[in-house]
């Protein structure tokens, strides 16, 4: 298959007691297991089953919807583990930090814009803080398994840093508490990761 389900890079408890076991066990485990399988079959026997995911999303305006939802899927939850982690929490430093208060008008500022695109998002989504093709930090959001990096999306920029708001992420241990999970994200957040796709992506 094109794809394969990476492992969780922790524990499905290391998060705890922001974000709780069983909840990553299940969404790691199932939902985003799905999304990867469902992408191999969706593009299977077809010209996108050698192509790089970052190929496929941008030019899935041309592919099945399925590709849409679950390439968008596998993607963004590889991200999603990616940027979190046990040692979370704490600010950023260096150019990233350096440009969220050129951008995005210092740490707080940003936590507090990050936090209403996330909440105000309806349905299921995911909020992102991007860096946009002319090189600037920005915050934005979008339904469903949609990046920025997709040909369909509004804006087109580089994830650098995402959380899922599909009650899946967070409705075992905060139900319908939506903002409480978005206050405890803050806490996992792993600012070295994210600094890494900051630099890659300028």
């Amino acid at each position: 298959m094109a794809f394969t389900l990476a492992p969780l890079p922790y524990a499905f408890n290391a998060l705890e007691p922001h974000i709780d076991a069983k909840t990553m066990e299940i969404h790691h485990d199932k939902h985003h297991a799905a999304y990867t399988n469902n992408l191999n079959n969706a593009i299977k026997d077809t010209e996108w089953e050698n192509k790089s995911i970052e190929d496929i999303l941008a030019n899935v305006s041309k592919i099945s919807p399925a590709v849409r939802n679950n390439g968008g899927g596998f993607y963004n939850h590889n991200l999603f583990w990616e940027i979190m982690g046990m040692n979370g929490g704490g600010t950023p430093t260096g150019d990233l930090m350096s440009a969220i208060d050129t951008h995005l008008g210092g740490f707080e500022k940003f936590k507090e814009t990050f936090s209403t695109a996330a909440t105000t998002r309806f349905g299921s989504g995911w909020a992102w803080l991007v860096v946009t093709q002319d090189k600037k930090l920005i915050v934005t959001s979008t339904p469903n398994q949609d990046n920025t990096l997709m040909d369909v999306s509004d804006v087109k920029a580089t994830p650098i840093l995402g959380i899922d708001v599909w009650e899946h992420a967070y409705y075992l241990n905060y139900q319908n508490r939506r903002p409480d999970y978005i206050a405890a994200f803050y806490n996992v957040i792993n600012w070295n990761k994210v600094a890494e796709k900051f630099k890659a992506a300028m």
